[in-house]
């Protein structure tokens, strides 16, 4: 058995367990900070991104929405999507990939050290 805590985890992208279906992460976004340049998707994987912390607004599909503590949204396999914290304190954002979009947790360091976030 596994067990992580979402708020021990510091890296601005951790990948906190993977399956052998799906996976789960965590996101930090300093205010103004963006998930990426622009909008991403993940082509082989839906998401499920839960607010945790902080205001975000979401660009999904060129439909743009704002989401607080406790919002909920489902992301098809291949949609573009680009999250950004538009609250003036940290945004957490956990996130459930099925199946797994990302390296296993060992291998995700080059994802932590991105300084757009």
């Amino acid at each position: 058995m596994h067990i992580r805590n979402v708020t021990e985890e510091s890296s601005w992208f951790d990948v906190l367990l993977t399956g052998k279906r799906s996976q789960a992460a965590v996101m930090r976004l300093d205010p103004g900070g963006a998930s990426s340049p622009a909008p991403l998707a993940n082509e082989g994987s839906d998401q499920v991104l839960l607010v945790l912390e902080g205001l975000v607004e979401v660009e999904l599909q060129g439909e743009t929405r704002l989401m607080r503590r406790g919002d909920l949204l489902l992301i098809p396999a291949g949609e573009a999507l680009r999250v950004l914290n538009a609250g003036d304190v940290e945004a957490v954002t956990f996130n459930v990939y099925g199946p797994p979009a990302y390296p296993t947790t060992e291998q995700v360091e080059s994802l932590a050290t991105s300084p757009s976030h």
